[in-house]
């Protein structure tokens, strides 16, 4: 099994917009080879941002991989702009086989 985390810092007052996009995005992932299951989560917040993480479980590293390469990769992230602003750098993805 295989975790994929990609890591957003959004910045404060624009977490509302941030969630809305996630909650309307068509990800397609269910039609996917390999996906498990997708998770959006809310963290920490500091003084300049909230902390959100999107999580998504899938059989194996190579079933991952085989998505970021997909059409429906490529149709997901289209719909991911969001206004000016939102995003305090780069998502920072992470990715982790499953030891147990």
């Amino acid at each position: 099994m295989f975790i994929a985390m990609n890591r957003f810092r959004i910045a404060r007052g624009r977490e509302e917009d941030f969630e809305t996009l996630w909650r309307q995005r068509e990800s397609r992932l269910d039609e996917v080879p390999g996906f498990r299951e997708f998770h959006l989560l809310r963290g920490p917040e500091d003084d300049e941002a909230t902390l959100y993480a999107s999580h998504t479980v899938w059989d194996s590293r190579s079933a991952f991989e085989a998505w970021t390469e997909s059409e429906n990769f490529r149709q997901a992230h289209a719909q991911a702009r969001a206004p000016s602003g939102t995003y305090l750098g780069h998502p920072r993805f992470e990715g982790f086989e499953v030891v147990l």
